[in-house]
């Protein structure tokens, strides 16, 4: 798995998380980063700072390995996180959120709100049928749900949510980003 997740993105969700992150500034964190390769890509933007977290030791060791520095990462779950109140100006996830059960789902997202000042982007799967298909058995398995479900996960932490396409979809699922913001006007 841990080989898979060093290409996974190439081409998508990669490609939209640099355009969601490029103008702006701060401290960022990839929640449940994996191998690291996503907190690489974004180190080219000079004005933020990637920080990761995952609840594996064997993917936070091969993120050491790629050359990220040590106290950029942290091993923590992810619906209980070890960081302070408003530590991170941004946070992110890509293909993990879906993974949670649907206590898992909020409590990772009423984290994000307590550790992160800013909006925290949510790469997610939603049915291509519109339906909800619940939770979906396969090699990973995973919630393939409709966006207003995503969208009422969301809102039970944050006041404002949007989704936004992603580029990433396979046979039953299209990529969407949860756009989950502290602010109620945004």
């Amino acid at each position: 798995m841990a080989d898979t997740l060093e290409t996974w993105g190439e081409g998508n969700a990669w490609d939209d998380i640099q355009l969601l992150m490029a103008h702006r500034e701060g401290k960022v964190l990839d929640v449940a980063c994996g191998t690291g390769r996503v907190m690489q890509i974004l180190s080219r933007f000079p004005h933020l700072e990637p920080h990761g977290c995952d609840i594996s030791d064997l993917l936070l060791g091969r993120a050491r390995g790629r050359g990220i520095a040590a106290d950029r990462l942290t091993l923590t779950d992810a619906t209980k996180m070890s960081y302070a109140d408003q530590s991170f100006d941004f946070a992110y996830s890509i293909g993990s959120l879906e993974h949670f059960t649907e206590e898992g789902i909020v409590k990772f997202l009423q984290e994000n709100r307590r550790i992160v000042k800013g909006p925290t982007f949510h790469m997610v799967p939603v049915s291509r049928s519109g339906t909800d298909h619940g939770w979906i058995s396969m090699a990973q398995s995973y919630f393939n749900n409709s966006e207003n479900w995503w969208l009422e996960k969301c809102r039970q932490a944050y006041p404002t949510a949007t989704l936004l396409p992603s580029s990433w979809s396979d046979r039953i699922s299209l990529g969407r980003w949860l756009m989950c913001s502290p602010d109620p006007q945004a």
